[in-house]
């Protein structure tokens, strides 16, 4: 059982409530603070002093007092106002995982928000009930505010939801659960689309699959190397140690491992080669400096998802902070620096595609055996190239940009909505370029036969056949190339 606003939220824990394999909860404790907060929230609601957002209008019309009258009004414009969202609807777990981490914001109890609209959300995550979320249209900063207008204007009886694969209006479903619109009060509104949530879903879900698709790089390194009768010298602990970051210490500890009883390495262990191309004698170096990369957007993403994103922040009776913690700053640079980890593991992995292909050591060109009547693998390292290109392309940070929105009341925005789209691109791409060169590699060593290899690399190469056959003439690659992706999709390889 994981209590909202109580325990820490994980990557792993995140994901388990996603899927329903862990439940979440409003304990008692939670439901305290809560409801200790909306109290506040009221008495300032009522008061003469006006406090931003609950009183209010809200960026540049902060200047604009509202009656106590106009103040549930004021909230549902303010979702009806900002749900401008544009493009394809996000992927249904994002939005799932969006309100995951907004339950648990708001059960910190810092954000003035009714236990009824909570216990509401906590309805649609236990129920599968998914709010459309269009892709387009954060800048993030004052929060996500268009995608988690959208996420919440179901609450109200607008907006839609996914059932299956149909979006349906919000309010149908809604009569479907025999559940009532619900209307907002003071400071409501602004709690829910306040906050980093759109980001943070992002990040959540490209840490989670950059997590396996660095460890399958290694093994795609490993099987390419393989083929080529790669040295296994590089991945020594003692040359290691004496530059000991983190990731390379990793990756060295993994590619020994993949290494472990491999007969085709003790083939050619006294061979007159004295050093491989960087792409396989540096795959520590570069897949442990993604690696780094990767620790250190997991810590911030963990520091993110148990904090209180919204604005203003209520601390008393008479104080409500308007500060800055919406701000997707401290996401948005380390989810650019993450892009680029990911992009260069689908640049080193295209390199390496292109030597296994050259026809060195006892590999016949374009791992065909009648080359010049058959093309062999000669045209997937096109597709690796053209995705690399493409991976580069999406490379540039939008956490670099920002473009002033509100009249200038917010003349500094993040943009890290776009980083966090944009390094899950990368990643799908990444999922492609890793899947052809692990069916260049199974071609690979089929030229290294009857040498036997590693327990892990044979069992990826028994996988990897049962999908796809070994190449003697040419055929159509497009679907064996399809069937690889699929494959590792499946998360199926072993990789440790």
């Amino acid at each position: 059982m994981f209590k909202y606003g109580i325990d820490s939220l994980t990557t792993e824990k995140v994901m388990a409530l996603a899927t329903g394999e862990l439940k979440g909860a409003v304990t008692d404790k939670a439901i305290e603070k809560v409801n200790a907060c909306r109290a506040k929230v009221e008495i300032m609601a009522n008061s003469d002093q006006a406090v931003y957002g609950i009183n209010t209008g809200f960026g540049p019309l902060c200047d604009v007092q509202i009656t106590a009258e106009e103040t549930s009004q004021l909230q549902e414009n303010l979702l009806i106002s900002h749900a401008v969202g544009v493009g394809n609807p996000i992927d249904k777990k994002l939005s799932k995982i969006m309100m995951i981490c907004k339950v648990h914001a708001l059960c910190q109890g810092f954000s003035g928000i009714r236990l009824e609209v909570v216990e509401r959300i906590i309805y649609f995550i236990e129920n599968n009930i998914l709010p459309v979320v269009p892709e387009q249209g954060s800048v993030g900063a004052s929060g996500d505010l268009a995608p988690l207008s959208h996420l919440f204007l179901p609450l109200l009886g607008e907006g839609e939801f996914w059932v299956k694969d149909e979006i349906i209006p919000a309010a149908e479903v809604l009569k479907q659960h025999n559940l009532e619109p619900i209307t907002l009060q003071a400071k409501e509104g602004l709690a829910l689309i306040n906050g980093t949530q759109f980001i943070l879903a992002h990040t959540i879900m490209g840490i989670e699959k950059m997590a396996y698709l660095l460890e399958l790089a290694d093994v795609a390194g490993a099987f390419t190397l393989e083929g080529y009768k790669g040295s296994e010298s590089p991945f020594m602990e003692e040359l290691h140690t004496i530059r000991p970051f983190k990731g390379s210490l990793e990756v060295a500890r993994h590619m020994r491992r993949l290494f472990e009883k491999s007969q085709n390495i003790a083939s050619h262990k006294d061979c007159e080669r004295v050093q491989d191309p960087y792409s396989m004698r540096c795959i520590p170096q570069v897949h442990g400096a993604s690696r780094n990369a990767w620790y250190h957007l997991k810590e911030l993403a963990e520091v993110e998802m148990n904090s209180v994103t919204d604005n203003p922040i209520v601390l008393s009776e008479t104080v409500a902070i308007s500060g800055g913690n919406f701000h997707g700053q401290p996401l948005a640079m380390a989810l650019d620096y993450a892009s680029i980890a990911a992009a260069e593991l689908g640049n080193i992995s295209d390199r390496r595609c292109f030597l296994i292909i050259e026809g060195k050591y006892g590999l016949p060109r374009l791992l065909t055996e009648k080359g010049g009547l058959n093309s062999g693998f000669m045209i997937p390292q096109y597709t690796t190239a053209a995705l690399v290109t493409e991976n580069k392309s999406l490379c540039f940070p939008p956490s670099a940009d920002s473009v002033p929105t509100s009249l200038g009341q917010e003349d500094h925005v993040s943009m890290g909505s776009i980083s966090g789209r944009k390094f899950n691109q990368i990643l799908g791409n990444l999922d492609k370029i890793l899947a052809i060169e692990l069916m260049y590699g199974a071609q690979a060593v089929e030229f290294r036969r009857p040498n036997t290899f590693s327990d892990i690399i044979e069992e990826a190469y028994a996988l990897i056949r049962s999908k796809v056959d070994k190449l003697m003439d040419d055929r159509i690659l497009k679907d064996d190339i399809n069937n690889m992706i699929e494959l590792v999709k499946t998360k199926s390889f072993r990789v440790n």
